[in-house]
């Protein structure tokens, strides 16, 4: 048996900016569509636009390692290799970084290399990935009792 995919639904403004955010940009393939929705695969997991006639994007931010991060967001964690070749990909596409790619938690038991961006629809995607996989669900010790 594989292993599972994940899916997730949600708003956009329009089928043709999507589209070419995910397909030109992200490099997704295309799966079933209609006039008010369409399917992506992201690296094996998919995506669903759904149209909607106003963007349900809240902003609520919370801080997370010096940056603002949105509430509401989604993504991947990929191989070490392939986030750096995705920000390279992006750089080049020149993509605009809502997070610019960086390092958080230097240092820390979640290390991590990040990126965020938006779609044309508002919607905030993270790609990130951990040197050591195994850290993904790894929590900092508590602190020592003097």
């Amino acid at each position: 048996m594989s292993a599972p995919s994940f899916h997730i639904a949600f708003p956009v403004l329009d089928i043709a900016s999507t589209r070419r955010f995910y397909v030109d940009l992200l490099g997704c393939g295309v799966g079933r569509s209609a006039e008010r929705w369409i399917d992506f695969d992201l690296f094996g997991h998919q995506l669903s636009a759904h149209v909607v006639d106003a963007a349900d994007a809240p902003a609520a931010t919370i801080l997370v390692d010096g940056d603002n991060v949105p509430v509401r967001h989604f993504g991947l964690i990929l191989e070490w290799n392939a986030w750096h070749a995705l920000r390279d990909r992006l750089r080049a596409a020149g993509a605009n970084f809502l997070i610019e790619p960086h390092v958080r938690f230097r240092g820390e038991v979640g290390e991590q290399s990040t990126l965020f961006l938006l779609d044309p629809s508002g919607n905030a995607l993270e790609f990130k990935s951990f040197r050591d996989p195994s850290r993904v669900f790894a929590s900092a010790p508590p602190p020592a009792r003097a």
